[in-house]
């Protein structure tokens, strides 16, 4: 079954952030809830998003977003605000500790992940290495 892209994210590495004990894996911003329920909106068939990782890029893994029409045995779930966001299995341990954000400016509106667990990231902010 091919997945269809959601939306494009970029990595940001986190230096000197404490990793808050949380029961989630994956936190989300308020902008990041109010535009995962935008795009959703009216889609049905979908159950919320999917973030995934896989080898890409000039630092070695890049995240992935797709539309979740299932929840997989070994996937996380987060749901925050109505809001849910399955983690592929693969991706899990890269993202314990993470915000997803949604930033807006001028040039580009896109998914940001501020991930403390990050060790290097490519100079565009797409591919990162942990």
């Amino acid at each position: 079954m091919a997945s269809r892209i959601a939306a494009a994210a970029t990595v940001r590495a986190v230096k000197n952030r404490r990793i808050i004990p949380t029961r989630a894996a994956l936190v989300l911003s308020q902008n990041a809830v109010n535009k995962i329920k935008e795009i959703l909106k009216d889609k049905n068939e979908y159950i919320g998003l999917k973030v995934g990782v896989r080898q890409r890029g000039c630092n070695g893994l890049s995240y992935t977003l797709d539309y979740a029409t299932h929840k997989d045995k070994l996937d996380e779930e987060v749901v925050q605000d109505g809001v849910r966001v399955i983690i592929d299995r693969k991706a899990q341990l890269s993202l314990l500790g993470t915000e997803m954000d949604y930033v807006e400016n001028k040039l580009s509106s896109e998914f940001v992940f501020n991930n403390p667990n990050i060790k290097g990231t490519c100079g565009c902010g797409e591919s990162f290495s942990v």
